[in-house]
Parts: structure tokens; sequence; C-alpha cells
């Protein structure tokens, strides 16, 4: 196993890539202009403040875990403190084209970013999850890009950190629009991994899992799909309009409904036999989702 490359500030990152420091926790860079002092050949690396890649020309690959970013020419890359990623150069002679924005969670700490800054849901994409943009988009982005970089040059004073930030936070609302668009026109690839998730919960409970394993999660399935918990629930959000998590439980009442016309089974074999843990658990959770109890429920049907 690659040790693990650690980059805890932004200005002990700029000082291995040969780049000036002009605030201590934000940096925008272009990346042609690095010069590391190490060859950039295959790493693994870890950043202890959140950085985002521009990326203009196909010159190496980001890989986290087993699996590589969809990350081609023109795409945005979102990567979060402490995340492992590796980069892998196989074109030694080409220098990278492209940008990147660093921020130190210390630059956004008491600030309403740093209260929201969880609801940015990309930064914890994991694979295959790159945000595509149009020439359009890319533009508004680089604009986003350059007035940070404008603040940055100037002598930092009360202002500076109010501005700074509002653009970061200006940047992300740009990139939740674009990702909302991106998931209307991949709405074909979508529709396919619905169809799957339907497919693998359907293969969930008829199989004996719910008694080795309890009742699944959102992350269970967005592993069998190959997607991070939070890009397969965004996903699912738009095709369906209710959240992964209350798409699984509708699919199980619709189960549960079945089980319930079956009178040779009681509340709590069909609790155990559906992965709950108590029955008293399988009743409040029919209850709130359909307003009868599942004897009130058998009674009536």
């Amino acid at each position: 196993m690659d040790k693990i490359v650690k980059f805890e500030s932004i200005s002990q990152y700029n000082e291995a890539m040969g780049l000036e420091t002009f605030h201590p926790l934000v940096s925008v860079v272009e990346l042609e202009k690095m010069n590391p002092s190490k060859p950039m050949g295959k790493m693994r690396i870890s950043y202890g403040f959140y950085t985002v890649y521009l990326k203009d020309i196909k010159c190496g690959n980001i890989k986290y875990g087993c699996n590589y970013y969809d990350y081609q020419d023109g795409t945005l890359v979102f990567l979060a403190p402490e995340q492992v990623f590796s980069v892998e150069n196989y074109k030694e002679s080409v220098r990278p084209k492209g940008w990147a924005l660093r921020f130190h969670p210390d630059l956004i700490r008491g600030t309403t970013l740093g209260q929201n800054i969880r609801n940015y849901n990309f930064f914890s994409y994991e694979v295959n999850e790159a945000l595509h943009l149009s020439e359009s988009e890319r533009q508004i982005i680089l604009d986003c890009f350059k007035k940070i970089d404008i603040e940055l040059r100037h002598t930092i004073d009360k202002h500076s950190k109010t501005l700074i930030v509002r653009s970061i936070e200006l940047f992300l609302d740009y990139c939740v629009r674009f990702y909302d668009r991106q998931f209307i026109t991949r709405s074909h690839v979508n529709k396919d991994i619905l169809v799957r998730f339907e497919k693998l919960i359907d293969e969930y409970f008829e199989s004996e899992k719910t008694q080795l394993y309890g009742l699944p999660s959102v992350k269970y399935f967005a592993d069998q799909i190959s997607l991070s918990p939070g890009y397969f629930g965004e996903l699912i959000k738009k095709e369906t309009g209710k959240s992964a998590q209350e798409y699984i439980q509708l699919k199980l009442m619709d189960i549960a409904k079945d089980k319930l016309h079956d009178n040779s089974l009681s509340i709590s074999e069909i609790a155990y036999i559906l992965g709950f843990k108590y029955p008293q658990h399988f009743t409040r959770l029919f209850k709130s989702v359909t307003g009868q109890s599942p004897n009130e429920y058998r009674a009536r049907n």
C-alpha cells in the first residue's frame, strides 16, 4: 500500500507545489503554474481542506477507492477534507491545465457557509459523479474563480473574509444549479439506475438478507450501484420526488401489505420476515406511512 501524502494547510501545499500563498486559508490556482518540488507520479493524497478541480485537458486520472472519477475535460470534481484519493499521471510530458480552488474549514467557521457546508452534498460524492459543464457554465465558474483570486491579491482588510466567503458560497450555489441540470440531462441514465434500484429492493426482500442483516440502508443500495450515498440520494429524489429512504420505506410497505393478506402470518412474524428487530417498530412505521396499524389494515382488507 502506497504511503499517504498529507497536506494539512494551504501554505504547506503551496510550498510543495512552488506556488505563492496570498492567504493562509484559501487559494485559487491555475494548474499550469504549479512547479512541484518532487516528481508527481502515482501517489495517494489527503488534504486537510476543501478542494475543487476544474480540469481542461486530460493529463491524468483521479482515483477514489477502487474506482476512477468520471473526470473528463471540462469537469468539476469536489473533495472534502480527509478524503484519500490517488493521482495517476500517465503522460509525464503533459502539464495539467485548468484551475483549483482550495479553502480550509477554518475560513468558514462562524459563517453561514460554515453552517450550510454539509448541504452541498457533492463534497460527499465519491466516484463517477463529477460535474460536467457546458461552455457557458464553465465561463461562469471561471468568473467565480477569478473574482476570488482578485480578492486574494487585494491587501487583507476587515472586509476580506466576508467577500471571499460570499464568493465561494456563490460559486457553490452555481454548482448546485448545474448539478440539478445534469440530473435532468442524464435522465435516461438515471432511469436505468432507478430500475436497478427497484430490482435490488425486490431481491433483498425476497432473499434471506432481511433475517441476516435486517432492514437495508440507502448506503447498501448505493454501494451495489457503485455510487456514493449522497449522489444516489439526490438522483432518486430528482427522479421520484422522494428521498431514497422514503422510497425504500414505500416499497417495504407494499410488501408488508401483501403479507398482511396472508392470515396464517402473525404481525410479529411479518415484522421479523421484513427485517425488523422488534414488531413494535414495524407497527409504528406502518402506521406513520399508511395512517393505520397493521391490524387495522388487515381487518379492513
